[in-house]
Formats: C-alpha cells, structure tokens, sequence
C-alpha cells in the first residue's frame, strides 16, 4: 500500500494516535498499534508510541505493511436474483449483508460470496475482492443491485454511474413530520472529523452529494419518502435526510429515538432503472419493502407505534 498522510485537524487534537488511526485508516485499534511498534507511522517524519496525543496539524504518514493475498471461496448463499441474462445480474440484497469483503476486514457471508457460487461468470474489472460489483449498497440497506458479468458490460454500467443515466430510488421512513412535498439536498459529503466511521455535510475535502425526495405519507412523528440519487456518495441518503433533521428510523449511525423493531435502517433500494449494455434498451426493476420494513409502516399508519 502507498503511504497515507493524515492532517490532524483541530477537533481531533489530544486524542491518542492509535485510537485516532484506527479510525482515520477503518482499521482495528489492535493492527495500528502494531503498525506503530514496527515504525510503519511516523508523525513529522519521526516514530511514535501508541499513546501519543494528536496535535492539530501533525502531519502523520502511514505506510502499513503489505497485506497476505487473499482467497475468497464461493459460499453457498441463498441469493434472490431478480433478472440475468449473459451481461448482467439484479440481485435484491437483502439487509444485513455486506456487499464485498476488504483488506482488514475479510470475513465470509458477503454478496460476493454468494455471486460466486452462483455464476462462475463476473467482471474482474475490480480485482479479485469485487468481482462484478459496480456499485454498493449499505450492510443495513436492503434493495437492488446491478451485478456485471461481463468486463464489456461493468463499463459500460460504470459510464452510466459516471453520466448519471442510471437511477436508484430510494424508499425510507424517516423521524419527524417532512413540512415539503418535494425538495433537493445539494450538500457536499466528506469524512465526519470527530468520527471517521462516520460521513457529514462538510465543506472539507467533500464530494458533490445530491438527493432528490418526494414525500409519499405523513403520520403523526415519521414521514415515508421516496429518495432519488443523483449522486452515489457512502452513506447520501442517510447523511442528507440527518442533514435536514429527518434521520432515517432505526439508523444506528446517523438516527435517532428508541429502537424499532427492524435489523437495520428503514431504507431499502426500491427500484433501479438502467440502459441495458448490449441491446441498449431502457430497462426498469422494482423490489417490494422488505417484510419487517413494511409492518414497521403499516404499524405506525395504524398507531401501534408512535
């Protein structure tokens, strides 16, 4: 891995190196302290220890070492697979899964996984971690994704991405009463520098980020939107609805309330609609609310949950 240089900004100052990379790197606190101790993090060019409190503007330059080649085996996973043909996959993750294991943070029961026992044709675009996968969505999303098959077909997807020609909406129950009947969320999103696990509305080191809602139905505390991305930032959706002080229900990250009886977010890709790559037709796939996502509105429409 190409070192790494990390600014340490003014709300991050005093806290503990090892503590602070672990974040900053979405690594364990355990390996960075490692990392340390075998001189692979240097802050102004010299070595540290793991209890050394941060300084804003300490420039800090980490070069971990080289991680083992990986082998992803292909697991027997039920997958619920909306649409293939010799280009493409639409598979409906279901919520709680995690699209594609990482460096670090390898572990088995991904949609890869499942992707290959069940085609042994995938796009081999993004290396041997993400075959096929074009674009994600969170572990605790449920909805639609576009697998490619083929290399010709992922760029061409990718392009898609690129021009904005390929749309995701979104449908989500969200905290609070929504006053508009549609609005757009144009907010750059960067990493949070108090939390690097977590995404924000920032100015700093931010990518353009933009939703476009509609709402759908008001009840007494909640409203159920339907969200389009314009954009396709880590986190947009459940980023900008925070943002705008409408978090998503039961959203661990950037939620609110007491906990609701779902296993993730209440926000779910509901419908994809993309130019098919060989034949270039238009072509659109829905998905209903998962199951839970679905008593959890009807619930609240009925006044069972407040």
């Amino acid at each position: 891995m190409n070192p790494n240089t990390w600014i340490v900004s003014e709300e991050e100052k005093n806290e503990r190196i090892d503590k602070g990379l672990a974040k900053a790197m979405e690594a364990s606190r355990t390996a960075v302290q490692q990392w340390i101790s075998d001189g692979h993090v240097l802050v102004g060019g010299k070595r540290v220890k793991s209890n050394y409190k941060l300084q804003a503007g300490d420039s800090i330059d980490v070069n971990p070492p080289a991680e083992e080649p990986l082998t992803i085996y292909p697991e027997n996973i039920p997958l619920d697979v909306r649409y293939e043909d010799d280009d493409l996959l639409i598979v409906n993750k279901a919520r709680g899964m995690v699209v594609h294991p990482a460096p670090g943070h390898f572990t088995g029961g991904t949609l890869v996984h499942a992707l290959l026992h069940y085609t042994d044709a995938l796009s081999d675009i993004n290396g041997e971690l993400r075959p096929g996968i074009v674009h994600r969505i969170d572990k605790d999303t449920s909805g639609l994704m576009v697998v490619a098959k083929t290399n010709d077909a992922h760029t061409h997807l990718v392009e898609q991405l690129q021009t904005r020609s390929l749309s995701r909406e979104y449908r989500a129950l969200v905290h609070g009463v929504v006053s508009h009947e549609e609005g757009t969320i144009d907010a750059p999103i960067g990493r949070d520098p108090r939390d690097r696990q977590k995404m924000t509305v920032t100015d700093v080191y931010a990518k353009e980020a933009i939703t476009y809602f509609h709402v759908l139905e008001r009840f007494h505390d909640y409203t159920l939107v339907q969200c389009r991305l314009e954009t396709g930032r880590t986190h947009q959706i459940r980023v900008h609805m925070a943002y705008i002080r409408h978090p998503v229900v039961s959203d661990p990250k950037y939620g609110k309330g007491k906990a609701m009886p779902i296993s993730g977010q209440a926000l779910h890709a509901e419908s994809l609609t993309l130019v098919h790559p060989r034949s270039r037709e238009t072509l659109t796939f829905e998905a209903s609310l998962p199951a839970d996502m679905q008593k959890l509105i009807d619930n609240i429409r009925e006044g069972k949950s407040n």
